[in-house]
């Protein structure tokens, strides 16, 4: 689509949401940063104007914050990707799917017992290594369902997790086949974990953990006191 195609940003017929899009690809660009200020700057008229930026997100638009970008500073946001060409009729409705409800963030959230399912952590809990306390939101995850059909799922996930997976892609008729793999002393272990949404570490498994943590010359002194036992 070229510029040259599309209306102006300040055509005073259109809808302020229309306008912010337009301002977004003719003035900020795709992939670039624009600041808060920059954005009031453009519609002093406008007294909400963040809450109709924010409202392109409904119509599939990509707007990032620092929360899911961390090299942008709060004040700044960074233009993704275009969406719905809402200055055009018909094309500002909201598809369902993509708003999600207070009570349905709320159910997802204790399905998945309010825990980043990537790495385990609570919100508000300390990142380990640093000051930084987890902040947990939904993720929309794309699941190869068995046939090979591609769903969109809503997980938990934190701010790190769900910068640093970025597009990641589930696969749920590659575990189900790895599932028959597994011998029936295999399955019935693992169907133990999956009961209680837990896995239980062994000692074996806990020092095996413990030993890949050591630097290499207390490796060294590990493999020496097994090689004499």
């Amino acid at each position: 689509m070229a510029i040259a195609d599309i209306p102006s940003w300040r055509n005073g017929n259109l809808s302020t949401m229309a306008r912010c899009a337009l301002w977004l690809l003719t003035e900020v660009g795709v992939g670039e940063i624009f600041t808060k200020t920059q954005l009031r700057e453009a519609f002093p008229e406008t007294s909400q104007i963040d809450r109709r930026m924010r409202d392109l997100r409904d119509r599939g638009w990509r707007i990032a914050t620092n929360r899911d970008d961390a090299t942008l500073t709060p004040s700044e946001h960074r233009f993704v990707e275009k969406g719905a060409e809402v200055w055009k009729p018909g094309q500002s409705k909201v598809k369902a799917a993509a708003v999600i409800s207070a009570p349905q963030r709320r159910e997802i959230l204790d399905r998945d017992d309010h825990l980043c399912r990537v790495c385990g952590i609570a919100a508000g809990e300390a990142y380990e290594g640093g000051m930084e306390t987890a902040q947990l939101d939904l993720a929309r995850r794309e699941v190869i369902r068995p046939g090979g059909g591609v769903t969109v799922e809503l997980v938990t996930e934190c701010r790190r997790c769900r910068i640093g997976g970025r597009g990641r892609l589930t696969d749920v008729s590659g575990v189900l086949g790895r599932l028959e793999q597994m011998s029936q002393v295999e399955r019935e272990h693992f169907a133990q974990w999956v009961a209680v949404d837990r896995r239980d570490f062994s000692l074996l498994e806990r020092m095996w953990g413990e030993y890949r943590s050591l630097p290499a010359e207390s490796r060294g002194t590990v493999r020496q006191a097994l090689e004499q036992s």
